[in-house]
């Protein structure tokens, strides 16, 4: 390999090669790419190296390095990317439309914290019912442990998860257990510690968002910017046998070039897809509430497969929980919940309390398919995000869970779950990092509580991130997974998975399809779905709920009676009922 770097602000750069720093060689402009400095050697692989710009006396790693052995402050080693044979010749990947997702955290998924044993645990997702599986962000990050949105590496592979030939391990045995895998990526800003890039030239430009300074996809030198995500988003497709992208925060994208980053994302991913064969879908995280995102590009829009739908998760929790503060204040009637899972989204120009103004856009539902909209009853920033990451067994009842889980799994929309939620897991998860500068981790510590406490929580209880323990109490229990009522929600979500399958019209996503019928003064909802009905009854006693035609009760998660034309349900508990 032949080093190269973009550096156009520099008038020099060296190389110092070797562990000791054995060597230091000098790099060329390229004369074929104006700001582009080379090395006039190849270097093999294993071999450490580092850039020396202009003066400093310090080397820092190859802002395109994917192989960072000693984190994000020490040298880069040159990858062998032939290391790894691959076994997945007859991965044809899989679609989108019909998936049942999983989000996981590397670190937090086992014991072992590595993508080495998260393979082990693969097995459990397939007899599940998960299509695919969803990584967050793996990229380098200071320190050992942390969620992964502070990245500063974007193209290194977190050592202490395996590093890259790890990840291609993984991918590969989930290819052999027929899974696709999808990757978070974070481009909107860069963590704390650690972001060397400002030193080589203007990936960054003046402004904030809530992480940080804005990424420079729009002024001078943005090209090149441009070109770093694109090819790193690309890498992660081609070079790792990845199967998808989820794009954090788009909306923190700031971008007013003629053609946004996101459109041409779509054009070279779509390329790349027909190069490979296989299905790349990308899916925005976005609190815009745009469908513009999944608009295809022939009709104006960016042309994404699908996007997060924060607005059925804040329905789904604040009904299931009784929750009304913060964003949730709009969200939990039975109203809120007939609109949603008819409309995708429930601000869509309506006036939205938690930001003092009107909110997002209508989904056309006519020609706008559900799966386009992934959703879920918890997923990490729902969970995390709260003062301690208590997750909604602790804030509500075991009945209502299970309606909850009903409720996501005969909706039109993709479904998503969060580690552990299958079981019910007990373990929490809250915000963790592990920064060894002093000062950056008092920072990260008394910012978190200071954040919270302006939102009106209660932070006595919260754990300090930087505390060992908030990493080491976030790890998975499996064990719980086998006993009592874990294994009785895990039962259920089994069966929902499988009768989503089995049943074609709880997976259909035409919105315009969707009625509910719903009384909020006896707190009972029915979800028409083709032949079927999704019956729910929310209140605290057993009430008869109207159906009519009923046939068969398909599934029950409480006691369930079918009368002429109406079903009678046990309190805190769904049914899906059959009717004809």
């Amino acid at each position: 390999m032949r080093p190269a770097v973009w550096a156009p602000e520099v008038f020099q750069v060296r190389a110092v090669i070797g562990t000791e720093g054995d060597r230091i060689d000098e790099l060329v402009p390229d004369p074929a790419r104006p700001g582009w400095w080379q090395l006039e050697a190849d270097l093999m692989p294993g071999t450490r190296y580092g850039y020396l710009l202009d003066d400093e006396v310090t080397a820092v790693p190859d802002p395109r390095s994917q192989r960072l052995p000693d984190g994000v402050h020490g040298l880069s080693e040159v990858y062998d990317e032939t290391a790894h044979s691959w076994q997945d010749g007859d991965w044809a990947g899989r679609q989108l439309p019909g998936a049942v997702i999983y989000e996981l955290h590397i670190g937090t998924f086992t014991e072992g914290a590595t993508l080495d044993s998260a393979i082990q645990r693969l097995d459990h997702l397939v007899a599940l019912g998960i299509s695919h599986v969803e990584l967050l962000p793996l990229n380098a990050v200071n320190g050992t442990w942390n969620w992964g949105y502070d990245g500063v590496a974007w193209y290194a592979v977190h050592e202490p998860y395996g590093g890259p030939d790890a990840l291609k391990r993984f991918v590969d045995a989930c290819h052999g257990r027929g899974l696709a895998v999808i990757l978070d990526v974070v481009y909107n800003h860069l963590g704390p510690s650690g972001n060397y890039l400002p030193k080589f030239g203007p990936y960054l430009k003046s402004g904030h968002n809530t992480w940080g300074d804005l990424v420079n996809l729009d002024s001078p030198g943005s090209d090149e910017v441009r070109r770093y995500i694109l090819d790193n988003a690309l890498m992660w497709l081609r070079n790792f046998h990845l199967d998808g992208l989820r794009l954090d925060a788009v909306h923190a994208l700031i971008d007013s070039s003629e053609t946004h980053l996101l459109e041409q994302l779509v054009i070279e991913v779509s390329e790349l897809s027909g190069q490979v064969g296989r299905p790349l879908p990308l899916i925005a995280e976005s609190d815009l509430n745009d469908p513009v995102l999944i608009t295809p590009r022939e009709q104006g829009g960016y042309g994404l497969d699908a996007q997060w739908d924060d607005d059925v998760h804040h329905v789904l929790h604040a009904m299931l929980s009784g929750e009304r503060h913060g964003y949730y204040a709009d969200f939990g009637s039975l109203p809120s919940l007939a609109k949603v899972l008819s409309r995708a989204f429930f601000h869509d120009g309506t006036y939205s309390s938690f930001r003092g103004r009107k909110h997002g856009r209508p989904v056309d539902r006519e020609h706008t398919p559900g799966w386009r909209f992934v959703t879920f009853l918890q997923d990490h920033d729902q969970v995390g995000n709260r003062a301690v990451g208590d997750r909604l067994p602790e804030i509500t009842s075991a009945g209502r869970l299970m309606i909850g889980a009903v409720l996501l799994f005969s909706s039109p929309f993709t479904p998503m779950l969060w580690m552990g939620e299958e079981w019910a897991a007990s373990t929490r998860w809250p915000f963790f990092t592990s920064h060894p500068q002093p000062e950056l981790a008092k920072a990260v510590s008394d910012g978190r509580v200071a954040e919270f406490a302006d939102h009106g929580w209660d932070v006595s209880a919260m754990v300090d991130p930087q505390a060992p323990a908030a990493y080491s109490e976030s790890v998975l229990n499996w064990s719980e997974s086998e006993t009592g009522a874990h294994a009785e929600m895990l039962r259920l979500y089994r069966r929902l998975i499988q009768l989503r399958r089995d049943e074609p019209s709880l997976s259909n996503p035409l919105l315009a399809e969707v009625e509910v019928d719903f009384d909020s003064d006896r707190d009972w909802a029915v979800v028409h779905r083709g032949p079927l009905r999704v019956v729910v009854n929310l209140a605290g006693q057993g009430q008869s709920v109207p159906v009519a035609g009923g046939t068969e009760v398909v599934l029950a998660t409480g006691t369930a009676t079918l009368l002429p034309s109406a079903l009678e349900l046990g309190a805190e508990s769904a049914a899906i009922v059959r009717v004809g």
